[in-house]
Formats: structure tokens, sequence, C-alpha cells
């Protein structure tokens, strides 16, 4: 699965924080099979389609998952739909899980999750894709925060906290959010006209 998300990255020239480790770009940064080479007059099309692949692959989603965000996002701001995608996307129990450094990728977060280590409020969340408010507050089972994975992810943050987030160190490590993100809450260069585009001509 490494290698697989160092290809991604380097065939969409970004990396993507939420898949994990940095340094994907560093050996070799361009496309898979350009050796070095400037990269090809790319379609419309084409652009539009990696601002879609950096949502889809940093946050972990399947098209049809998207898709349904995309959908809930349109009835609540049609005329915004973008940046109110991007607040539910940065708002998912697995991301904000990762951009706190409880987990090192969203994937792991995703175990974290899965297999009930996670709280919110106080009760128990084993649905990755769950959508916070702000004011709720996020928490680990206590044996977690002896976990290696958690310990590793805390001493090498990927991110520095986002400001949507709030970090205190009560009882045990908890987050909270704060506020609602924003579009430059993404962690990684994105054109949202392009994104829009091309689901302007695709029904969602």
């Amino acid at each position: 699965m490494g290698k697989t998300k160092f290809k991604i990255q380097r065939k969409l020239g970004v990396e993507l924080p939420g898949l994990g480790k940095s340094g994907a770009l560093e050996r070799k940064p361009y496309p898979p099979g350009q050796h070095g080479t400037r990269r090809r007059k790319y379609s419309d099309f084409a652009i539009q389609l990696e601002e879609k692949q950096k949502i889809r692959f940093n946050y972990g989603m399947k098209e049809a998952q998207l898709r349904r965000f995309i959908k809930n996002a349109k009835k609540g701001q049609p005329e915004n739909w973008v940046e109110t995608l991007i607040g539910m996307l940065e708002r998912r129990l697995d991301n904000v899980l990762f951009r706190a450094s409880f987990a090192p990728s969203t994937r792991a977060a995703r175990q974290f999750i899965s297999h009930g280590h996670v709280y919110v409020n106080d009760k128990k969340v084993d649905i990755p894709s769950y959508v916070l408010k702000v004011g709720d507050k996020i928490t680990l089972d206590k044996k977690m925060y002896e976990n290696q994975v958690y310990m590793t992810a805390k001493d090498n943050p990927r991110l520095e906290l986002a400001d949507y987030l709030e970090l205190k160190d009560e009882d045990v490590p908890t987050v909270y959010v704060k506020d609602m993100p924003k579009l430059e809450n993404i962690p990684f260069p994105f054109q949202a006209g392009l994104f829009s585009e091309y689901y302007a001509m695709r029904t969602v």
C-alpha cells in the first residue's frame, strides 16, 4: 500500500497528507513514466479530474461516497457547495483524528474508529465518516493513549493543528471542534473552481 500511495501522489504532483508519511515527491518529483520531462499539455477534463482525485484520495473516499457528500453539500449551500463540502470532509471523524495527530493517516484513524476505540462526547462512535459538529469533543479509549501507533503520530505530527480544532490535556488528551473548517484548511494545493467544474457536467 505504501508504494501505491507514493505513486498516487507522484501522479498528481502533490503530497496528500491524509495518506500518511511525507516524502512522496522527494526522490521523483514528477509523474510516473515521465522521466523528468515536462508534462504533456493537459486537457481541461484532465486538470479538473486531478482536483477531484486530490480530494478523493486525501480523504480516503470512494467515488460513490464522495458523490453522496457532494449531494448533501449542494442541498445546504447550492451556490457555495464546495466550501460546504470541505467543511464536511474536514469534520469527518477519521480526518479530525488525523489532523489532531491522534493517528498518522486517515486510514489508521479509520482503523481506530472501526475497532471501537474512539469516543465523541463520551459515546463510542464506530463510523469513520461520521461528521462532527462544532462543540464536539473527541477522545480515545484510555488504553489507546499507550498504543505505539498513537504515540508515534503524536511525536511526529504530519501537520500543525488546524485552527478549527483545539487540543486540551484533560484527564486524557482531548480534541474539540471549535469552528467550521474553511477552504483554506485544505492541507494541499486545491483549485475549487476546477473541482466544481468537474461535477457541473455530471449528475450527482
